[in-house]
């Protein structure tokens, strides 16, 4: 038995079994052996642990962040429904919107505002594009074009059927529909210059207003007197060039350096764009043309 256990490996040996006359076979490990096996065992149960919780981490986060996501949609949709309950945009310009309906508005708008998805919107692909106004504010240019609009004109005569904004390359362009007796339509354009002075701030300069040269409606034009008008479009195409080129371009009145405003971007996505001036107003706007198709949003320098 001796010669037998010392020729085998130090960590082995053999035990015999008194009730049943056997040898069993008995695997002694190191100190050191039986140390890492336990210390291994030990980081297989932590290693578990840690893997389990970032498996629950990563579920409650996503399962979090489809909640958001579903919340931010809705409150979307409810903040474009409280405008087709306000009477829309034609309520707004003529004043016909209720205390009732502007606060429901409001409190829509401050419900979205919170879960804005743009942390840097002033630098955002998603800012530049054609938006249509669909709520604004007292400094706003579109309650700007709109004043201009109803000052000069009656409103049995004038109504302002639309307004819309075309941000591009730092500059915008506010362009108000106005209709004459049904019969004729022009528009009142005011450019801006747009300087971006934060991730939430742009500081805007009012650069020019030009009103168009009305257009008849011809097929809004009385039978009785469309002759009358034809007598008319012949008699401008007979006047000199010069004339007849300022008639067309309308009437232009310089802006610069007469009236700027700070406002900040407080909501944007591929959808909607809500602005706040200095005052706190809060100006709402929707996207006509598509979206860009990209999201990266670039690394610009603000202006101090």
């Amino acid at each position: 038995m001796a010669v037998l256990h010392g020729s085998l490996p130090a960590f082995t040996g053999l035990r015999t079994c008194n009730s049943s006359n056997c040898l069993v076979l008995v695997t002694i490990l190191p100190e050191s052996r039986r140390r890492s096996l336990r210390d291994w065992k030990i980081g297989r149960k932590t290693d578990f642990r840690v893997c389990r919780a970032v498996v629950q981490q990563n579920v409650q986060g996503a399962s979090a962040a489809y909640a958001k996501e579903m919340e931010r949609l809705s409150a979307k949709e409810a903040l474009l429904l409280a405008f087709k309950d306000s009477g829309g945009f034609e309520a707004m310009v003529t004043g016909k919107t209720t205390d009732v309906q502007r606060i429901d508005v409001n409190e829509r708008i401050t419900g979205l505002e919170r879960l804005n998805p743009s942390p840097r919107p002033t630098t955002s692909p998603y800012l530049e594009g054609r938006w249509n106004f669909e709520w604004f504010g007292s400094g706003s240019p579109g309650l700007l074009a709109a004043k201009f609009i109803f000052e000069r004109f009656p409103a049995t005569l004038a109504n302002l059927t639309k307004m819309d904004a075309l941000i591009k390359d730092g500059y915008g362009k506010v362009s108000a529909n106005l209709k004459f007796l049904n019969l004729m339509e022009t528009k009142f354009l005011l450019t801006t210059r747009l300087s971006v002075e934060g991730p939430l701030r742009i500081k805007e300069e009012y650069v020019e207003g030009v009103l168009e040269s009305p257009m008849v409606i011809e097929d809004s034009v009385p039978a009785q007197l469309r002759g009358a008008l034809g007598q008319a479009t012949n008699a401008l195409q007979q006047l000199p060039v010069p004339i007849r080129d300022a008639v067309a371009g309308g009437l232009r009145v310089p802006l610069s350096n007469t009236f700027q405003r700070w406002f900040m971007i407080s909501y944007l996505d591929e959808e909607i764009l809500i602005i706040r001036d200095t005052s706190g107003v809060p100006e709402v706007l929707t996207r006509l043309d598509p979206s860009p198709s990209t999201i990266e949003e670039p690394n610009t320098e603000y202006e101090s």
